[in-house]
């Protein structure tokens, strides 16, 4: 089944087409689109999350499509077409003022996800939402690694959270996914803080000169535990000093709300952030094709 993800796509298959059968539309505002939609075939089109007008949604189900409406009053969206990055994570966060994190929406889910129950919630909704939630995040992790990790073995570094950022094996690591990333491997981590971040740090730094990572690493170093008050800004600030210089920096984080008090690290080009960890684990196991790299740990590096 063909998915679309965005309304221009929607738009260009309407014009040059005359059916939706077998097409999953996900995540779209369908308001102006629905003279448009009533025009072509829908029976057996799928449409999951989208704002429909009651008349067409009248018209989707007489004519055989599939609707799964949209849930109310959450601060994700169970049916997410793509996968998070920092900039959506971290939205409203103010490096200058650390306490906005608390605004974000990674702030705001993980709130919810503790006050509806953690990861034992006893309401029916709530444990559908997320399940409809982590599925949207593994098919984000298909289509990430079929378009924009096409033909990159995907390597996975397992590490411990509670690495600090002036740990040798924290700029070892850097050094070493920097390295990896220069010869096409895809990196791939938890997504969280400690040895997870200095993956990603060194994708980040891929396309920069050496000096120039050991010049971030003293700066984050400054906050060396994601307990520090100062934990993410330190990231902004390197990241502000050394923007990405081209598309070699591209990189995966697979972090869990289950650990909602580690932040995930903002290095990560792509984060796949899911309710689920054991889900998480596996997925993260899974694509390591190309192998995965063991830093030290604790308990977490151990089960993986």
């Amino acid at each position: 089944m063909h998915e679309i993800h965005h309304q221009q796509e929607l738009m260009t298959h309407l014009d040059a087409k005359t059916s939706l059968s077998s097409i999953a539309v996900q995540g779209l505002d369908l308001t102006n689109l629905s003279e448009a939609i009533k025009r072509v075939e829908v029976d057996g089109a799928l449409f999951m999350g989208c704002v429909i007008s009651d008349e067409l949604l009248c018209h989707l189900h007489r004519s055989g499509a599939l609707v799964f409406p949209e849930l109310p009053d959450l601060p994700f969206k169970p049916y997410r077409p793509t996968l998070y990055t920092p900039e959506e994570l971290f939205a409203e966060f103010d490096p200058k003022e650390p306490c906005t994190y608390c605004r974000t929406p990674d702030a705001r889910i993980y709130r919810h996800w503790h006050n509806s129950g953690r990861d034992q919630p006893d309401n029916i909704l709530t444990t559908l939402s997320r399940r409809l939630h982590d599925h949207a995040i593994s098919d984000g992790i298909d289509d990430f690694l079929k378009s924009v990790a096409k033909d990159r073995l995907v390597v996975a570094i397992m590490g411990g959270h509670s690495m600090e950022r002036s740990e040798e094996a924290y700029l070892e690591i850097a050094r070493l996914a920097r390295n990896m990333t220069r010869e096409g491997l895809l990196l791939a981590s938890g997504g969280g803080p400690g040895a997870m971040e200095a993956t990603h740090l060194g994708a980040w730094f891929a396309d920069r000169e050496e000096a120039d990572l050991d010049d971030a690493v003293a700066h984050l170093a400054q906050a060396g535990s994601y307990r520090d008050y100062d934990w993410l800004a330190r990231a902004f600030e390197v990241k502000a000093k050394y923007p990405a210089p081209g598309e070699n920096h591209v990189s995966l984080g697979i972090p869990t709300w289950l650990y909602g008090h580690e932040p995930p690290n903002p290095f990560a080009t792509h984060i796949a952030k899911y309710f689920a960890n054991s889900v998480r684990e596996d997925g993260l196991v899974t694509i390591a094709k190309g192998g995965i790299v063991f830093a030290p740990g604790s308990a977490g590096t151990i089960q993986e």
